[in-house]
């Protein structure tokens, strides 16, 4: 990488330099808070050793170098020498001209509807489980996509927790650590019937909601239950699309959500049903017609429009060109990205058996563990 000499711009109150011909500016601040030294971060875990109130507020750069590809700078009044590797700043330069949209996503990122049916992605469990680069190439497209099937898993009771625990931890519920999907009398959840779901998101009444959900099944005999895969970020953008206000107000306003359907429990939460970063990025959705709650954070001005967008945005979760459907067989399971990617189910006859087991996780483990076999160069 080329790296210019660099500029003291602003009376050393900032700085300017290009890569590759590409200029880009510093704030002095920004730059001695970030310096890579072993005096302000740990060189064991990278960890800062000094707070934003160990730098003197009138930090200003006073000398500026570049030699082999490292800039050298000297902030007063410290009177310190900080060096700095050109590749690393480039990676973190933040003067960016661009203004993104409301609801952009990362690069990482694949938008999709029903043409990904037979690309499902998918990986398997004898390699995965004993193959790091596998289980890589498994976890890049679940953040891809935002869900992957996996064959071949054990159909042991409580085997899918051994898929969460490739890449993190269970995450336990008042469900418990894992739980039965099969139909029962008087249950609790209609999860737990032979009916079929709308198209939904897991547990949004909590706060923070699990973000990652995996489905085994066991057994299957029955005629119909098929899985539903909807990406509500396609839909999002769908939405967008044909009715940029209505899409707004479903950012801007909160939805909520409640379950009450076990002594002693009351779950709530108020999010979203399309959920933005500050900077527009689009964080999670959540759907889930069975846990809404009276909607009441709407004005009442804002409330005939934000139903209509609501029930548009349902209208397309529903339609048939967004969804992906396939039949678990025993062996296989699916994992989800809770934040991101609806599930559903077909109906599903009362002859035969269909046995499930469906646990949480969060996706925190699941990037950090993508993370590290990216860096140890297994995925190139």
């Amino acid at each position: 990488m080329q790296i210019s000499m660099p500029r003291v711009i602003d009376n050393g109150r900032a700085l300017e330099v290009s890569f590759d011909g590409d200029a880009h500016r510093f704030h002095a601040l920004w730059l001695r808070d970030n310096a890579r030294d072993d005096k302000t971060r740990s060189p064991g875990n990278g960890q800062r050793l000094i707070t934003i109130l160990d730098i003197p507020a009138e930090t200003r750069i006073a000398e500026a170098k570049v030699s082999n590809g490292t800039m050298s700078l000297r902030f007063e009044p410290e009177g310190k020498v900080v060096n700095y590797d050109a590749a690393w700043l480039a990676a973190n330069a933040y003067d960016a001209s661009t203004t993104l949209e409301p609801g952009w996503t990362a690069p990482e990122i694949q938008r999709w509807d029903s043409q990904l049916h037979n690309q499902v992605p998918t990986g398997s469990w004898p390699e995965v489980s004993i193959d790091r680069a596998a289980l890589g190439r498994w976890l890049h497209r679940v953040r891809r996509y935002g869900f992957a099937v996996m064959t071949d898993t054990p159909t042991e009771s409580g085997s899918l927790c051994k898929v969460a625990e490739l890449f993190g931890y269970v995450r336990e519920t008042n469900y418990g650590r894992w739980f039965e999907v099969r139909a029962e009398v008087n249950p609790n959840n209609l999860a737990y019937t032979n009916l079929g779901l709308q198209a939904h998101t897991d547990n949004p009444y909590r706060d923070p909601v699990p973000t990652l959900q995996i489905l085994a099944c066991l057994e299957n005999s029955v005629d119909g239950g098929d899985s539903i895969v909807v990406d509500g970020f396609k839909v999002a953008e769908r939405l967008k699309a044909e009715n940029p206000s209505g899409f707004e107000l479903l950012t801007k306003h909160c939805a909520r959500f409640a379950y009450e359907g076990a002594k002693g429990i009351r779950l709530r939460s108020k999010r979203p049903l399309i959920e933005l970063g500050p900077d527009g990025e689009l964080i999670a959705v959540r759907f889930n017609n069975r846990s809404a709650a009276a909607f009441t954070d709407t004005p009442y001005n804002d409330m005939e429009a934000y139903y209509a967008a609501y029930r548009r945005f349902a209208e397309l979760i529903e339609d048939p060109s967004m969804e992906v459907t396939f039949k678990l067989k025993p062996g296989e399971l699916f994992i989800v990205d809770n934040t991101r990617v609806l599930h559903a189910r077909k109906g599903f006859s009362s002859t035969g058996r269909r046995w499930l087991q469906g646990c949480y996780a969060d996706k925190d483990g699941l990037l950090s563990t993508l993370a590290a076999i990216e860096e140890e160069g297994l995925l190139s």
